[in-house]
């Protein structure tokens, strides 16, 4: 009986202190990455406005299904039955998410901002959300490590397709 005791209370107080220590690890992360390119904001804002363009730039498109809505293509279909919609498209900006709420909890877009004469600097963002939960804010330090090289490869293709 006394062990079990011992045992639970080492059990508390370890899971309070890996909650307490990953409270002050940030609710909020944002991974970025960015490439320069010689051509027209124009034309890079129509490469990557267009779900339907995506396949050839953008990292595991190619194999997924476009998502269509009033037979307008709106995103792409992700694997588990999400979908990634493009939300809003400005001059200097676009942003996507998961579904068609702005309520969720991963999101990212891209910002356009001029480069030399006839250049473009995008820049590829991912905002993560997590919530107090120690296992979230552990795993929140590696998202750069998953998403990062992902998003590279992604602007590298950009640039060739656009080139």
């Amino acid at each position: 009986m006394r062990l079990i005791k011992l045992a639970l209370l080492s059990f508390v107080f370890f899971f309070l202190l890996i909650t307490g220590i990953s409270l002050f690890f940030p609710s909020h992360i944002r991974i970025s990455k960015a490439i320069d390119i010689a051509h027209s904001a124009d034309s890079v804002r129509k490469e990557i406005s267009d779900p339907g363009r995506w396949k050839n730039w953008y990292p595991g498109a190619d194999s997924l299904s476009l998502y269509e809505e009033q037979g307008q293509v709106k995103g792409i279909r992700m694997p588990g039955n999400q979908v990634l919609l493009v939300r809003t498209v400005t001059d200097s900006s676009i942003t996507a998410g998961h579904g068609p709420s702005g309520s969720d909890r991963a999101s990212m877009g891209w910002n356009l901002m001029p480069a030399g004469k006839n250049g473009v600097t995008v820049q590829w963002y991912m905002d993560f959300r997590l919530r107090w939960y120690p296992w979230e804010k552990f795993s929140g330090l590696l998202l750069e490590k998953r998403y990062g090289p992902l998003m590279e490869q992604g602007l590298a293709r950009l640039k060739k397709q656009l080139n």
